[in-house]
């Protein structure tokens, strides 16, 4: 289990700091009329932000050389 954490600790924390964000997104800006699609419900924003987050900083993992 630590071994698959340590592998794969940058995905990880993308998947932290960007379900943060998308709270935090909603919460300090949000949706004031109710129609957005990701912004009008917290676990949507916070799924975005999560899934945008993993993206970001799965950019910047190294790939394994395998021969």
């Amino acid at each position: 289990m630590t071994n698959w954490i340590r592998k794969n600790k940058l995905s990880i924390i993308g998947i932290l700091v960007g379900a943060i964000s998308g709270f935090l997104y909603y919460k300090f800006i949000g949706c004031a009329s109710g129609t957005c699609m990701i912004t009008s419900k917290p676990i949507n924003s916070t799924l975005y932000g999560a899934l945008m987050g993993y993206l970001l900083f799965n950019i910047f993992k190294k790939d394994a050389i395998t021969n």
